[in-house]
């Protein structure tokens, strides 16, 4: 009797120390959608040249995607890799000059515009122990940008590209609702008196087998930059799926 006694307690005890990954664990996950732009405001240079609005022209979808992997490094911390890449291409005929860089798009000649705006990025995170239905992730995120600005049209092709890198904030909660079903907020973002980034997403998953769960969901990604070279401020909304699988 006390040897079963004895027994229920450990397991008890495991039980409720438990992480939800062990250390040396691999995830990777592909997400899939499309996306919609509310704002895509530029201006450059950021204090001579002309104000273009891309999403009072045309709003989209467009085609979106990003991968991720993520490596448990130990019972608490992770490394997560992530891919995004977004590009916008929109044809339009100015109703006055636009001023972009060296050159003067004249109005009423069609002009083809190109936003891209690829994120890259490293973040590590720790795994707080999990609650009964409660998992909170906190960290930090180094995104590289691989941005690009472009119009082309009469007087030639002027493009503004930028590759650079920057800090985010990373924050994650996760609602177990059911044994298959839960809700979860992820979050990398951050603002600064040089600009600002927001990447959210808040998604339902589903559990369909012991290493395969299916997500669905919503997404937001804003920010900008104001200073002399480049004014440029964008606002996306996604409705994204995806596949996620444990090694």
């Amino acid at each position: 009797m006390k040897k079963d006694t004895g027994a229920a307690l450990l397991a008890t005890f495991l039980a409720a120390n438990a992480s939800p990954a062990a250390a040396g664990d691999w995830h990777a996950s592909l997400e899939l959608g499309a996306a919609w732009q509310t704002r895509n405001d530029f201006r450059i240079p950021g204090d001579t040249g002309t104000l273009v609005a891309l999403a009072d022209l045309e709003t989209g979808p467009v085609p979106a995607a990003r991968a991720t992997l993520t490596w448990d490094l130990t019972e608490r911390q992770s490394i997560r890799l992530l891919a995004a890449p977004l590009r916008v291409e929109t044809r339009f005929a100015p109703a006055t000059p636009i001023v972009f860089q060296d050159l003067v798009f004249p109005p009423g000649q069609a002009t083809d515009a190109t936003y891209a705006f690829n994120s890259y990025r490293a973040t590590w995170y720790w795994r707080f122990p999990p609650g009964e239905r409660w998992t909170v992730r906190l960290g930090a995120t180094v995104k590289v940008r691989d941005a690009e600005i472009g119009l082309a049209g009469t007087p030639g092709d002027s493009v503004k590209d930028d590759l650079g890198a920057v800090p985010l904030l990373y924050a994650y909660a996760r609602y177990q609702a059911t044994d298959r079903f839960a809700v979860e907020l992820e979050a990398d973002a951050l603002a600064a008196p040089q600009g600002r980034a927001e990447d959210v997403s808040l998604k339902g998953v589903w559990r369909v087998s012991d290493r395969v769960d299916l997500d669905f969901g919503y997404r937001l990604l804003e920010g900008g930059a104001d200073n002399d070279e480049v004014y440029t401020f964008a606002f996306f909304h996604y409705a994204v799926a995806g596949v996620r699988v444990r090694f």
